[in-house]
């Protein structure tokens, strides 16, 4: 019995340890590059609907589309001031140099997210297609400018 208590303890003393060893700014970063994999998660579907490469199930473009709007809403956040220091971040110095514009990309991704979302609602794949477009040049546009590949 004490030998399980003991593990135990020990195990939460080292789950506690790791915790604490990351700080506020490792942290974002991971909070964004999990975001921004879930956002290309669900990206993948919807650009082999787009080319063609899968065939268009208007449900399952509806449920992606829908995600991704969902997920636009937190791309600044996991943005804060000095997240672009001490961690690996794919972030270029020009995003934090610029952050009014990179901020203005991530709305513009925001809202044609959102107009995604709801254009897929329709089940309309000439228009889905048509507005997936958008999404996927707000996101290049910030990607050029502000992400190291």
């Amino acid at each position: 019995m004490l030998k399980t208590r003991l593990l135990l303890a020990a195990t939460c003393l080292a789950f506690a340890a790791s915790a604490l060893a990351h700080s506020p700014e490792e942290d974002a970063v991971e909070y964004r590059q999990g975001l921004m994999t879930v956002i290309g998660w669900n990206f993948g579907p919807l650009g082999a609907m787009v080319k063609g490469k899968k065939a268009f199930d208007a449900t399952a473009f509806a449920l992606h589309a829908d995600r991704i709007a969902n997920l636009s809403d937190q791309v600044v956040e996991g943005f804060p001031k000095g997240s672009d220091k001490g961690a690996h971040t794919d972030a270029k110095a020009a995003l934090w140099a610029n952050f009014d514009d990179f901020s203005e990309k991530a709305k513009a991704f925001n809202t044609e997210a959102k107009a995604l979302a709801e254009v897929a609602k329709t089940k309309d794949e000439a228009k889905s297609k048509a507005q997936f477009k958008k999404v996927a040049e707000a996101c290049k546009a910030c990607h050029e400018k502000y992400k190291n590949d």
